[in-house]
């Protein structure tokens, strides 16, 4: 039986739709089978019928009339992070793997680019890539002790003010225990994930993906301590709204899922048990990744030290150290040992250079006459 690929694109636009008549172009005549979402299928129709883009070989399967979610092995997301966001809604119950290629900006959770998007379907038919799982968090709200709504975030989960007018009133807790009290325009709390997201644009730190933490990042705060915290992915991280400025709140989930936070409502986010599945073409650091998206300099870094250049360093010391009969590490050749200031010999004080300055008697002061 042939592999089933679910295909997801942004067909909202133009160059999406041609990614996606590519992608399964490419996959039909490798011998696997696209599936697409029955309204990505009608985009693709309308598409072929204004003659933007080439009719397929043959039809695509649509996703809950031809092919359960169950029968796909991957899914292939065409556009930005938010297309995956919108993807991870759609398979995070299945555990099926998303492969993002990147069609809008920065794309931090996509694998590869428009350009390489041959190259992609190469490495999906040859099930050349690696499946990384990435923590999402869940999220309750609370109004007194009644449970109101309950979501997840791969992201972040966002409490934010409803009226631009005016500030946002928070009690923020971590574990139980209070922080702080502070108005601001909103609390982020993400995943090492969400940390290149809202997080970051709120001043939060940039958090490498295999850092099992969540962070909480105010917003604009107007406070004295108001920085970013990260703390244990077992912690409970706690947002609840006050009365103080009579000003309700909301509360958004990746951008996409929102809830109305009346006073009073608490937030609560936890670590999810079940993580987003997250495939990888390459095993490229996360450090080369940040330093693409963002496009930061790196001048002057002249490369890590090399096992190479440790063996020859340890070789050069111990055949130094071979030729004196002291082993004080102080005397290799190149290795400074540098101790504590506090037991280093104090210097000697040397009192400043004086001149005796001449004592001119009051007589002579008051008749002008010399000594």
């Amino acid at each position: 039986m042939p592999r089933k690929i679910l295909v997801l694109a942004h067909t909202g636009r133009e160059d999406a739709i041609r990614a996606a008549v590519h992608t399964c172009t490419e996959l039909q005549e490798s011998g696997l089978v696209p599936v697409l979402l029955s309204s990505d299928v009608e985009s693709i129709r309308e598409a072929v019928r204004l003659g933007v883009v080439p009719p397929l070989r043959s039809a695509p399967e649509t996703l809950g009339l031809d092919c359960p979610l169950s029968e796909v092995s991957l899914g292939v997301v065409l556009g930005g992070d938010g297309s995956v966001l919108r993807a991870a809604e759609l398979v995070r119950d299945s555990g099926l793997p998303l492969l993002a290629v990147n069609l809008g900006h920065v794309g931090f959770l996509a694998e590869s680019e428009r350009t390489d998007l041959s190259r992609t379907v190469e490495a999906v038919v040859a099930r050349d890539y690696s499946v990384e799982e990435r923590m999402a968090i869940d999220v309750r709200v609370f109004q007194g002790e009644e449970l109101v709504a309950r979501t997840w975030a791969l992201n972040e989960a966002s409490v934010e003010k409803s009226n631009r007018e005016r500030m946002l009133e928070v009690v923020t807790a971590v574990d139980g225990s209070p922080i702080s009290t502070y108005g601001c325009d909103g609390v982020v709390m993400a995943t090492p994930t969400g940390s290149t997201a809202y997080a970051f644009s709120a001043g939060g730190p940039v958090v490498w993906p295999e850092v099992q933490a969540m962070l909480m990042v105010p917003i604009s705060a107007h406070a004295l301590f108001a920085k970013p915290l990260v703390v244990s992915p077992d912690s409970v991280l706690t947002v609840e709204v006050l009365p103080r400025t009579n000003e309700p709140g909301v509360l958004w989930c990746d951008g996409r899922r929102t809830i109305d936070l009346p006073l009073g409502s608490r937030v609560e986010v936890t670590r999810s048990p079940q993580p987003v599945r997250i495939a990888r073409l390459s095993r490229t650091p996360f450090t080369e990744r940040l330093v693409r998206k963002f496009n930061l300099p790196t001048k002057g870094w002249r490369g890590p030290i090399t096992a190479q250049d440790r063996a020859e360093a340890a070789a050069r010391e111990s055949r130094s150290g071979s030729r004196r009969p002291a082993a004080d590490p102080s005397s290799v050749r190149g290795v400074s040992v540098v101790e504590p200031h506090h037991l280093a010999p104090r210097p000697g004080v040397v009192p400043p250079a004086t001149a005796a300055m001449p004592v001119i008697p009051r007589d002579a002061r008051e008749d002008g006459s010399p000594e």
